[in-house]
């Protein structure tokens, strides 16, 4: 199929629904407008009309009809909107007089959002961005994603690009033209390197920024402990159902247990483990603590239920629980998760370490596809500020351009391109 066809699908809601929005994009956009609606409103302006079959010519719905001529669209071709009753009967029959139409057939999954990459509407960034804001649940998985949409880590890698090519230039022009009298040698050298170490400040700041990935996934709160601690209990206050089996029986939790769960705009992964002990003669239980130990490596936050001593790491939040069976003068924060005794400040220490690992307002979060190529971005700096030999620069950082076109999709991004787009919903 070339992506010369024009294409159509619903890019709202499966009906039923109060609205059905079906999308048009492609040369026929304009010739399919006038076949069902048998008029071309002007152009950008909802306008109210009746649609009919072109086969036969009975009605097929009364919609709200928008006529946007390229290239100043979504995808950089002319485009329809029918914005229909979402009723399932009505949304099959647009469509179905929609594909009976020559050179129209619906649309691929992502394909409108591939075209507008295709057509240089959308850099790869903002690709990643929009479907990272698809699947958004939280409201700061939403704002970083919004934040990628809206072009903010593509205006910075322009401003890498930009100082990337003033620096090739001065080097280029330092090795072919330092005899002419018209392009002073003196310090250029000096003045390269200090560019490159300014730039490589700017890129290794990114890298310790929060991942985009524990943003979507959540981050990883692990409860862990002696057998009987309270865990089960715990990880049910906390997610709000009952999630894991609780019994007064030692080593009932046999396997850890994940749950996520969205508190207060933040989105957590919570770990329930088989509780700690040095010996157990039963080996389905010692295969559960080898994985609960494995859990507490792969913590952001630990939720420790033991004693002080026993700490898995020094920054672990120590709890007092079951206070309400006596926690007597045990250190930790007293916590009963039965009756609700400080569980609020639990949450909202849980909020506070959380926020600190995830992006702040305002600010967005890079994939791993990102980091990888930001991460080759500085070696190529680092090594352009190494070498003793300008050639050698001179040839970092262009292999560093390279990396920079292969973050917005320019370059070298193809398979990954095709994997991205067929996640996409059919009207995106």
């Amino acid at each position: 199929m070339t992506r010369r066809d024009s294409i159509f699908a619903l890019s709202s809601g499966a009906p039923p629904a109060g609205i059905g929005v079906i999308r048009v994009s492609g040369p026929q956009a304009r010739p399919a407008l006038l076949a069902l609606a048998g008029r071309l409103p002007p152009a950008r302006q909802a306008s109210l009309a009746l649609l009919r079959d072109p086969q036969d010519g009975m009605p097929l719905d009364r919609a709200l009809i928008l006529w946007l001529p390229g290239p100043a669209t979504v995808t950089g071709e002319d485009m329809v909107e029918l914005h229909c009753h979402g009723g399932r009967a009505v949304i099959a029959a647009v469509e179905a007089a929609l594909a009976a139409m020559p050179g129209l057939r619906r649309a691929e999954p992502g394909e409108f959002t591939r075209r507008a990459f295709d057509r240089g509407r959308m850099d790869l960034n903002a690709v990643e961005g929009l479907s990272d804001l698809l699947a958004a649940e939280t409201q700061s998985q939403r704002r970083a994603a919004l934040m990628m949409v809206e072009g903010h880590f593509s205006r910075r890698i322009d401003q890498w690009r930009r100082a990337l090519l003033d620096l090739s230039a001065m080097a280029e022009a330092a090795l072919d033209f330092s005899d002419e009298d018209d392009v002073p040698d003196a310090a250029i050298e000096a003045r390269i390197g200090d560019g490159i170490a300014a730039l490589a400040a700017d890129v290794g700041a990114l890298l310790d920024a929060p991942s985009a990935e524990r943003l979507r996934d959540g981050v990883r709160v692990v409860l862990a402990g002696p057998p009987n601690a309270g865990k089960s209990t715990l990880l049910n206050a906390l997610v709000g159902r009952e999630a894991a089996i609780v019994s007064d029986i030692a080593g009932t939790t046999r396997d850890r247990i994940e749950v996520p769960a969205a508190i207060g705009g933040v989105a957590f992964l919570f770990t329930d483990t088989a509780g700690l002990r040095e010996e157990t003669g039963d080996a389905i239980e010692a295969i559960g603590i080898d994985r609960a130990r494995a859990a507490l490596d792969a913590a952001d936050i630990i939720v420790w239920l033991g004693e002080p001593d026993a700490l898995p790491r020094a920054d672990a939040i120590l709890v007092a629980a079951q206070s309400d069976r006596g926690a007597g003068d045990r250190p930790g924060l007293a916590l009963s998760a039965r009756t609700g005794e400080g569980m609020a400040a639990l949450v909202a220490l849980l909020q506070q370490r959380a926020r600190a690992l995830l992006p702040g307002e305002g600010d967005y979060a890079l994939h791993r596809r990102q980091r990888d190529l930001v991460g080759q971005l500085l070696d190529h700096l680092h090594a352009a500020r190494a070498a003793r030999d300008l050639l050698v620069t001179a040839e970092e950082l262009r292999l560093g351009r390279f990396v920079v076109d292969s973050l917005t999709g320019q370059a070298g991004t193809e398979d990954m391109m095709d994997r991205l787009f067929s996640g996409f919903c059919i009207g995106k």
